[in-house]
C-alpha cells in the first residue's frame, strides 16, 4: 500500500490556491494567457481584407504571416496553436490565404490544398453547418473542386422568429453573414428575389438589435470569428455599413501582440465563476480576496432582454454586462455566489435562482441560450442541465424542488447506451458522465442503476496511472481527472474509493513548479473539431475535486491520522 500525506494534500490545495489567486486582477477578474486562434486569424484577415483593404492592410499582412508560420509541417493547420492538423482550420486558412494574400501564400496554399484532401476534405465535417461555412469559404477563394457542391441558406427563416430561434440559436449572426454572402455566389429566379426582398432588411434588423444590445461596439458576442463571418456578408453586400465600421473598430482593437486573434476575446466570466467554486472548495470562501470577484458578478448582472434569443434580463454572460446570457455560466456564477459565507442574505443570488429557473426547457433540462431549442448545439445538455441542478442544490433548494425533481427525471432518460453522458462545450465523455454522475448523487440518486452504470464507466475508463481522459484510452487530463474525482466521490460508494484516491495521486504528482496543473485542450469551440485551453477552469476543477475529497476523507473510517490510504 502506498500513501498519500494530508500534508502533502494540504501543501498542493494551498499552493494550487494561491497559484490561481495570482491570476486575478484588481476588479476581482481572473485572467489567462489563452492561445492564439487560427480559426479566429484566417476569418478576422478574409473579413478585414474585403471591408477595409487599405485601412487593415497591415493587420492583413501581420495576420496572413502568422498564418504561414502556424502551419505544421504536414501541411495543415490546427484551430489554435499547439492542437493537431485538422479540417475545419485547414479549409478556412487555405481560403484566407487565397484570398487575401495568393502570391505571398502560394506554397502554403498548395501545402494546404494537398493536405486538405489527404484529410478527407470538408465532406468528413460532421457539423453540417460548419460544413457549409468551408464550402462558401474555399468557393469564395475559387476552390471550387474542394468545397464542392454549395447549399443556398434560407435567409427567410428569420421571417419567423420562434423557429429561428430554435433552429439557428446562438448561429443567427454568423448564419446572416453566409447568406449575404451568397448574394453573388448562388443566382436566385424571381420568386427568390421576392422573398429575399422581405427576409434581407428582417436579417439586418435582427443585426442591428444585437449591435445595440451589446452597445454598438461591433464585438458580435467578442469573439472575432462570428464577427468576421458578419463582416464578411455586410463588405460582399454592402448592407449597413455603420455596423460594419464598428466590427472593423472591434477587430483592430481585439488584435493580439502577435499579430493573430484569439478564439473568444474576453471569457472574464466564465473564468471567474469556475476560479470561485474552486477556491471555496478549497477552503477560501471567507477570504477577502474573493470579495471583489462577487462585486464583479453582481455588476456584471444582464439588466437588460437579450431580444434576438427571447432571454429576459438576470443571468450572466461568459463575458461582461453587455454580452449575451448564458445558461452555463450563469449557473456556475450562481454556485459561486451560494458558497459564500452570508449568500443567504445576497438579493442577486435569490433573483439569479429564479432567472434561471425560469429558463429550465419544458422536458426538465436546460440548454445553453434558448430554451426547448432544436439545435443541437444548444440543447437541451446533460451537463449544463446537472450545472444547473447543482448550483440550485448548492443554494439549499430541496431534492423535491420541482426544477430539481424534474431536472433529475431528464436527467435519468438521458444516459446514452455505454452508460455515458454527452457534454455540449466540453470534450466528451468523461466530463458529462462526471457531472451527471455529481448531480444526481447530490440529489438524492446516488443508488439509480443510471448512476451506477455511469459511474462504473468512469472506473472502468480510469488509465492504469490514475487519471482520466475522454474515456477512448488516450492520455489523461487535470480536468477530466477532477471532474472524475469529484462524480465518484459525490456518489459516497466506497467501492470507489480505490479509483478516488489514485485519482487524487494523480493530480498531486501533476502539480507544475508554480503550483498549478497543466492545461488540456478540452474546451469545446467547434464540437467534434476545435478545442481551446483554459487555464482557470484547470486550476478550479483541480481545487475543486482536492477540496472535496479532504472533506471526504475527514469522515473516512480507518484512515490513520497524517495519511490517506490508496
Amino acid at each position: 500500500m502506498t500513501t498519500v500525506s494530508t500534508e502533502a494534500l494540504d501543501g498542493a490545495i494551498s499552493n494550487g490556491a494561491e497559484a490561481l489567486l495570482r491570476r486575478q486582477r484588481p476588479d476581482g477578474v481572473f485572467g489567462d494567457d489563452p492561445p492564439a486562434s487560427v480559426l479566429g486569424t484566417a476569418g478576422t484577415v478574409a473579413a478585414l481584407h474585403a471591408a477595409d483593404p487599405v485601412g487593415s492592410a497591415d493587420l492583413v499582412d501581420a495576420g496572413t504571416g502568422w498564418l504561414r508560420r502556424q502551419q505544421h509541417d504536414d501541411g495543415g493547420w490546427g484551430g489554435v496553436v499547439g492542437a493537431d492538423s485538422e479540417v475545419v482550420a485547414t479549409a478556412v486558412a487555405v481560403a484566407a490565404l487565397a484570398l487575401t494574400a495568393p502570391e505571398a501564400s502560394a506554397e502554403a496554399i498548395a501545402a494546404g490544398r494537398a493536405r486538405l484532401a489527404a484529410m478527407g476534405g470538408v465532406d468528413t465535417v460532421t457539423d453540417p453547418a460548419i460544413s457549409l461555412l468551408c464550402r462558401q469559404l474555399l468557393t469564395l477563394a475559387g476552390m471550387t473542386a474542394e468545397a464542392g457542391p454549395l447549399r443556398r441558406l434560407p435567409l427567410e427563416i428569420v421571417l419567423f422568429d420562434r423557429v429561428r430561434r430554435q433552429r439557428l440559436s446562438f448561429r443567427t449572426a454568423p448564419f446572416i453573414g453566409l447568406a449575404l454572402m451568397q448574394a453573388d455566389l448562388l443566382p436566385t429566379g424571381r420568386l427568390r428575389r421576392a422573398t429575399l426582398r422581405r427576409a434581407r432588411p428582417a436579417a439586418l434588423r435582427l443585426l442591428r438589435a444585437i449591435y445595440d444590445h451589446e452597445g454598438r461596439t461591433g464585438a458580435l458576442s467578442e469573439d472575432p470569428w462570428p464577427a468576421a463571418l458578419v463582416l464578411l456578408g455586410l463588405a460582399r453586400s454592402g448592407e449597413a455599413p455603420d455596423i460594419a465600421a464598428a466590427v472593423v473598430g472591434w477587430l483592430r482593437r481585439a488584435v493580439r501582440p502577435d499579430g493573430a486573434w484569439d478564439a473568444v476575446t474576453n471569457l472574464d466570466l466564465t473564468r471567474s465563476g469556475y476560479a470561485v467554486t474552486g477556491l471555496i472548495a478549497a477552503g477560501y470562501a471567507a477570504d477577502p480576496r474573493l470579495g471583489p470577484t462577487r462585486e464583479f458578478f453582481h455588476a456584471t448582472r444582464k439588466p437588460a432582454a437579450f431580444t434576438v434569443l427571447d432571454v429576459p434580463p438576470g443571468g450572466w454572460s461568459y463575458s461582461n454586462v453587455g454580452g449575451w446570457p448564458v445558461t452555463l455560466e450563469s449557473a456556475e456564477i450562481l454556485a459561486a455566489l451560494a458558497g459564500y459565507p452570508d449568500a443567504a442574505a445576497d438579493p442577486v443570488l435569490r433573483s439569479g435562482l429564479a432567472w434561471l429557473v425560469g429558463r429550465q426547457d419544458t422536458r426538465g433540462s436546460w440548454s445553453l441560450w434558448v430554451r426547448d431549442t432544436k439545435l443541437a448545439n444548444d440543447g437541451p445538455c446533460p451537463a449544463i442541465t446537472s450545472q444547473a441542478v447543482l448550483a440550485l442544490h448548492e443554494a439549499g433548494r430541496p431534492d423535491d424542488d420541482p426544477a430539481v425533481a424534474s431536472a433529475a427525471a431528464w436527467l435519468l432518460t438521458a444516459q446514452r447506451p455505454d452508460g455515458t453522458f454527452e457534454n455540449l462545450w466540453y470534450r466528451d465523455h468523461t466530463s458529462g458522465t462526471a457531472v451527471v454522475v455529481a448531480a444526481l448523487s447530490r440529489v438524492g440518486h446516488a443508488r439509480h442503476d443510471v448512476v451506477r452504470r455511469a459511474a462504473g464507466w468512469l472506473r472502468d475508463t480510469q488509465l492504469p496511472d490514475g487519471s482520466w481522459g475522454p474515456g477512448d484510452g488516450t492520455a489523461g487530463s487535470v480536468e477530466e481527472t477532477g471532474w472524475a474525482v469529484q462524480g465518484l466521490l459525490a456518489t459516497g460508494d466506497p467501492g470507489h474509493a480505490d479509483a478516488v484516491d489514485r485519482g487524487v495521486g494523480w493530480l498531486l504528482a501533476s502539480v507544475g513548479p508554480d503550483g498549478g496543473w497543466p492545461p488540456t485542450r478540452v474546451c469545446n469551440y467547434i464540437r467534434h473539431h476545435l478545442r481551446y485551453p483554459n487555464a482557470v477552469i484547470t486550476q478550479a476543477v483541480a481545487l475543486r475535486a482536492l477540496g472535496e475529497y479532504r472533506r471526504a476523507i475527514a469522515g473516512r473510517a480507518g484512515v490513520a491520522p497524517g495519511a490517506v490510504a490508496r
